[in-house]
């Protein structure tokens, strides 16, 4: 995003002041309210000064609820004006509830459940699979349409899907391959465009949740600024046309993964994303190491707190000790990391 939004500049005050509680929560509502650019909605400024208080810690989420609901329980004439502030807000606030629950089921029922979450009330069919065939005109594709699943095709490729995914193991891949490897995972549930409508923020909700359990804290200013990047990114790794000389390209979607996990810079501009843009994602070399993608996670964690112990480092990725203290051995042994100075006293060096 090259200029933030008032909504954007006004949370970002709480990351400034470092109170870890208030900026964990920041992060979230930053990422809850970003993911509505993607259907070009924004919040009103009722719903910031709430989740100001909820920030702040003087409302709990059930309470910044019950506010929008009754916010919006009012004339049809206001709700005329703020129908599409409705929508950004209540799902805003949905979206912050969920991310800040620990509990996750990889499984096509979980993405149900949060599409029902999200737009219940607010959409027909709300945690339903559509039930009709779709195009849409993609501004990307100068108007074309990516081939979206055939709606009778719908649950059964979704299962698929995850059946291979969840058969699929990361242990010992790059952070390269298992990169390329969500990229594609994320990039064909997105093409199968489960429901009618919400199925970029739906799917960006579940990959986030599902990227925590590898243990990653994820940059949530990425999704926060770049939702349409996102979206743009899926649209052109889903894309063939043959005549034109134009093929499925995932790169766009690796760069903002690697933004995303690895705190890399690489430019998220939507103009780079379009189909007659000479710009290509395959200019720029993505950045790639030798650690693999639990060795990331803890890379993160290092560089955010040099003296963390491997005991917090294994209740912030979910694994034993044990695991954390091999996984470390060997980042040493490959030159990712060293320590400094004692047991007691000493920190955490990553290396460049």
């Amino acid at each position: 995003m090259d200029k933030k939004e008032d909504w954007n500049l006004e949370l970002s005050e709480y990351i400034k002041q470092g109170e870890p509680n208030r900026v964990e929560k920041t992060k979230t509502w930053e990422t809850a309210i970003g993911l509505q650019d993607v259907d070009g909605l924004k919040p009103s400024k009722y719903l910031i000064r709430t989740a100001k208080e909820h920030i702040e810690g003087n409302i709990d989420i059930y309470e910044v609820k019950n506010r929008i609901n009754e916010y919006y329980e009012v004339q049809d004439s206001r709700k005329q004006v703020e129908k599409e502030n409705e929508e950004a807000d209540k799902v805003a606030v949905r979206i912050t509830e969920i991310l800040s629950e620990k509990a996750f089921n990889f499984s096509p029922t979980e993405l149900l459940n949060i599409h029902k979450r999200l737009f219940e009330d607010i959409f027909d069919g709300a945690g339903t699979y559509r039930d009709y065939n779709i195009t849409k005109k993609e501004w990307v594709l100068n108007g074309d349409t990516v081939i979206y699943a055939s709606f009778q095709n719908i649950k059964e490729t979704l299962e698929y899907d995850f059946e291979q995914e969840k058969a699929f193991s990361y242990k010992g891949l790059s952070l390269e391959e298992s990169i390329k490897h969500l990229c594609l995972f994320t990039a064909n549930m997105w093409q199968i465009h489960p429901f009618c409508e919400g199925n970029t923020r739906t799917i960006a909700v579940f990959i986030i949740k599902y990227l925590r359990t590898f243990g990653f804290d994820i940059n949530d200013e990425v999704f926060a600024g770049n939702s349409w990047y996102f979206r743009n990114s899926l649209v052109r790794a889903n894309y063939n046309n043959f005549q034109k000389n134009i093929f499925e390209d995932t790169t766009f979607l690796e760069k903002f993964f690697y933004n995303l996990l690895t705190n890399s810079n690489y430019e998220l501009k939507n103009r780079y994303t379009h189909i007659d843009n000479i710009h290509s994602a395959n200019e720029n070399n993505l950045k790639c190491n030798n650690c693999t993608l639990e060795e990331q996670a803890i890379i993160n964690i290092l560089k955010a707190n040099p003296r963390a112990t491997q005991e917090e480092i294994a209740t912030q990725i979910n694994k034993s000790v044990r695991t954390v203290k091999t996984y470390m051995a060997t980042m040493q042994e490959k030159g990712l990391i060293e320590r400094k100075n004692s047991k007691k006293n000493g920190e955490w060096i990553v290396s460049d």
